[in-house]
C-alpha cells in the first residue's frame, strides 16, 4: 500500500464510510508546499448526533465482549500500525508537516500505547474491602464508562488519539472521534484500521468538519458520558463548561510553559542535547516543549554559544526529503504568532542571537531562534510560544529557579538538569508540574501517566493510572451472608 490508500475522504458512522450531508468538504493541505492534497466531510451537528447514536448502539454488545477477545483486537491493531508505520508516518508528514523520522517514531508509539492497554485492561482489578459488621461483604467493581467523545489536536495527529482511543477499546467503550481540521486523515486512519482488524461497526466512529458543531453535540448529548481533549487551555475551558450540564466525566491535556532549567552543575553537552529535543522537536509545535531555558549564570554563556551552534546546524525543509530536522509550521496564523514573540522580546531588551524571521524558503517555514536576555516581562514568560524559539533566561540561585518555574498557570512538563541528587528531590518537590524530566528532554513513555496540573489539565494518559478515566466505579453492600 501507499500512504494514499489511507486517506480516507469520508467519515466513519455506524461502519459506513459517509459524506457529510450537506456534500460540502474542506481542503486538507501540506504545509511543506501549500497544495491542497486532499478534501474531506464537512460534518457538524448531526453526522455526531447519528455517531453517538451508533456507539450507544454498539456499546452493549461491546462491553460484554470477552476481555480476551478484546485485547486480542487490540494486538491485531498494534501490528496493523507497525505493518503500516511508514505509509501511516508518510500521510502524518504530508498532512502535518514534521520530518518523516519523527512521523514514524509516533506511528510507533501510538502502537506501544495500544500494546500497553491491550495488557493493562487485564489488571483493572476491583477490590473486596473488609466489612465493619458480621454478615456483610463490600464489593468495589469498575465498569466501562460508556460512549466517549474525544477532540484531538493537528500536532501529533496518531498518537494523541492512541492514547485515547487504546484506554478506551481496552475496557469496553465506544468511541466517537473528531480529529483536527488541519490533520484529519491521520485520524481516520484509525477508522480504517479499526474496521480493517474487526471492531465491530459503530464502536470506533469518526467525525471531520465544524469542530464548534461537533463538540456542542457532544457535550449536549446525554447519551455520551465522557469527553477527552488534547488542546488549548481556552478550548478546554469551554469544553469544561460545556460538560456541566450533563455531568460528563473530563480528562483534559492543555496548554503548557515548560521551563528547562540547567545548573552549573550540569552536563553542558547533555543539557544542550536534551534542549534540542526538547524544543525543536515538531518545530517546537508540542504542549511539553521547552518554552523558556532558565540557565544558571555560571554556565550561562557556553550553554547558549553551544546551543546556538547547533540550533543553527539544523536542517530546515520538507518533512519527506532526507535529513530534514525542522519543518513547517502548521499555518500562517502560527507563524504570526512567533513573530509577535520575538517582536515583543526585541521591544523589551532581548537579543535575537540566531534567526528570528521567516525562512527563506517561504511558506510557514520559520528560522530556529535563540533569543536571550529573557525577563519576565516578556510574554513568553507566562504565554505558550508553540514554534521554534528558545527564549535563555538567566538565574543565580536554585530557590530563584525554582520561583521563575513556577510563575505561569501552566504546569505539564518541565525539565531540569544537573549533577545534584538532593537537588534532583527538592526539585520533585519543588516544582508544580505533572511531569518532571531530570536529566532528559523526551520524557514521554507509554509505562508512565502523562497529564498535567494548575491549568494545564485533568487527569492522565498512560501508565496505569490512563485506565482510570474510562471506567466508573461501583461499591456494592452484599448483607444476609
Amino acid at each position: 500500500m501507499a500512504f494514499q490508500d489511507w486517506m480516507k475522504q469520508a467519515n466513519l458512522i455506524g461502519g459506513d464510510w459517509v459524506a457529510a450531508d450537506s456534500g460540502e468538504t474542506i481542503d486538507v493541505t501540506n504545509p511543506a508546499t501549500g497544495d491542497v492534497i486532499g478534501t474531506v466531510p464537512k460534518g457538524g451537528k448531526a453526522e455526531a448526533e447519528r455517531a453517538i447514536k451508533a456507539a450507544v448502539a454498539a456499546f452493549p454488545g461491546y462491553r460484554d465482549t470477552s476481555l480476551m477477545d478484546r485485547c486480542a483486537l487490540l494486538w491485531k491493531l498494534h501490528d496493523a500500525l507497525m505493518d503500516n508505520q511508514k505509509d501511516l508516518a508518510e500521510l502524518l508528514t504530508v498532512e502535518m508537516g514534521k520530518p518523516l523520522a519523527e512521523s514514524m517514531g509516533e506511528i510507533a508509539i501510538g502502537a506501544q500505547y495500544v500494546r500497553w492497554f491491550a495488557e493493562e485492561a487485564r489488571r483493572a482489578k476491583g477490590e473486596i474491602v473488609p466489612a465493619g459488621v458480621n454478615g456483610r461483604r463490600i464489593l468495589v467493581t469498575k465498569h466501562a464508562i460508556g460512549v466517549v467523545g474525544m477532540i484531538t489536536p493537528w500536532n501529533f495527529p496518531s498518537s494523541m488519539l492512541a492514547r485515547k482511543i487504546a484506554p478506551a477499546l481496552a475496557v469496553g467503550c465506544t468511541v466517537v472521534a473528531k480529529p483536527a481540521t488541519a490533520t484529519p486523515y491521520s485520524g481516520l486512519a484509525w477508522g480504517a484500521l479499526a474496521e480493517e482488524v474487526g471492531f465491530p461497526k459503530g464502536v470506533v466512529n469518526v467525525v471531520t468538519g465544524s469542530a464548534k458543531d461537533i463538540s456542542k453535540a457532544m457535550m449536549d448529548s446525554f447519551d455520551l458520558r465522557k469527553i477527552t481533549f488534547t488542546g488549548s487551555t481556552e478550548v478546554g475551558k469551554e469544553l469544561i463548561r460545556g460538560s456541566a450540564d450533563t455531568v460528563k466525566k473530563v480528562s483534559m491535556e492543555l496548554g503548557g510553559n515548560a521551563p528547562f532549567v540547567v545548573f552549573d552543575d550540569a552536563d553542558l553537552e547533555k543539557a544542550v542535547e536534551g534542549a534540542m529535543v526538547s524544543k525543536f522537536r515538531n518545530a517546537g509545535q508540542t504542549c511539553v516543549c521547552a518554552n523558556r531555558m532558565i540557565v544558571q549564570s555560571g554556565i550561562h554563556d557556553a550553554f547558549v554559544k553551544r546551543l546556538v551552534e547547533r540550533t543553527e546546524a539544523l536542517k530546515v525543509g520538507d518533512g519527506l526529503e532526507k535529513g530534514v530536522e525542522q519543518g513547517p509550521m502548521i499555518d500562517m496564523d502560527a507563524v504570526e504568532k512567533v513573530e509577535d514573540f520575538v517582536a515583543d522580546a526585541r521591544d523589551k531588551g532581548g537579543a535575537v542571537v540566531t534567526g528570528g524571521a521567516r525562512h527563506d524558503k517561504g511558506g510557514t517555514f520559520f528560522q530556529p531562534t535563540v533569543v536571550t536576555g529573557a525577563t519576565q516581562a516578556m510574554k513568553f514568560a507566562t504565554e505558550e510560544i508553540f514554534g521554534p524559539l528558545a527564549p535563555v533566561f538567566k538565574f543565580e540561585t536554585e530557590e530563584e529557579a525554582i520561583e521563575m518555574a513556577n510563575a505561569t498557570v501552566y504546569g505539564l512538563a518541565c525539565y531540569a538538569y544537573t549533577s545534584d541528587l538532593g537537588r534532583a528531590f527538592r526539585l520533585n518537590e519543588g516544582l508544580q508540574y505533572g511531569m518532571i524530566g531530570i536529566n532528559s528532554g523526551l520524557i514521554t513513555t507509554v509505562e508512565a501517566p502523562f497529564g498535567g496540573v494548575k491549568e494545564s489539565g485533568l487527569g492522565k494518559e498512560g501508565g496505569s493510572q490512563g485506565l482510570d478515566d474510562y471506567l466508573e466505579v461501583k461499591y456494592v453492600c452484599i448483607d444476609g451472608i
